[in-house]
C-alpha cells in the first residue's frame, strides 16, 4: 500500500510503499505511526490516527 509521507530534505510530500506499523511510546499513551523508504533508502515516518492506523494496518498485511 501506498502513502504520502513528508519528506523533510526535498521539502515535498512524496508517495512511496509503507514498509512497518510502529507504535511508539508508553502504554498509557501511544503513538501510532507508519513507515517507509524514499527511492534513494532514506527512512520516512509519518504518524497517524488509530483509525487510521487500525485501516492501514489490516491492508498492509
Amino acid at each position: 500500500m501506498d502513502y504520502k509521507f513528508y519528506d523533510v530534505k526535498a521539502k515535498d510530500f512524496v508517495k512511496t510503499a509503507i514498509t512497518e506499523c510502529v507504535v511508539y511510546g508508553a502504554k498509557s499513551n501511544p503513538r501510532y505511526a507508519v513507515r517507509g523508504k524514499t527511492k534513494d533508502g532514506r527512512n520516512l515516518t509519518c504518524f497517524v490516527s488509530k483509525a487510521n492506523f487500525d485501516k492501514i494496518k489490516k491492508s498492509v498485511k
